[in-house]
């Protein structure tokens, strides 16, 4: 047997940008919980079981973005939420950080499927109705970051 960690997700069926979501998940949770070095960090997941099939140029630029522009990312967040940041459950935050540096940072990615991608994050790794809070919050995000493309979306 491999020394390497079991992945929490089983999921065959992911695509390697899922998996790099995933993985970015994992990484920013450990960095909100033990504050850790996102080298560390980074170095800690590509060992993970699973990792090779991630795509790992996005999970770079996920975890990485996320915590260099976590206090931007927060801010940005925060008048949308209905409770401080600190008592956002880590999942639920580091979701909200994928996501939020997703629509801000990779606007070639629609921005239905970033809210989509975070809201499975969190129905896979959070609380029984995380991925309603998280899916309710990105949606207002996503109408502020991209006016634009979420109007245009509801003119279909």
């Amino acid at each position: 047997m491999s020394n390497k960690s079991q992945h929490a997700n089983s999921n065959k069926n992911r695509t390697p940008r899922h998996r790099a979501r995933e993985f970015a998940l994992q990484g920013l949770y450990q960095w909100l919980l033990n504050h850790e070095h996102a080298g560390a960090i980074e170095a800690h997941i590509r060992e993970a079981h699973g990792f090779d099939k991630a795509d790992a140029e996005h999970f770079d630029a996920l975890l990485t973005g996320a915590i260099r522009d976590a206090e931007k990312l927060r801010a940005g967040l925060s008048p949308l939420i209905d409770r401080p940041i600190k008592e956002l459950s880590p999942v639920e935050h580091a979701a909200l950080l994928i996501g939020a540096y997703e629509l801000q940072n990779h606007i070639e990615i629609p921005y239905k499927v970033v809210i989509n991608e975070a809201v499975e994050l969190t129905k896979s790794f959070g609380g029984i109705d995380g991925h309603k809070y998280v899916n309710g919050v990105l949606d207002r995000f996503a109408a502020q970051t991209r006016a634009t493309e979420v109007e245009a979306a509801g003119r279909r």
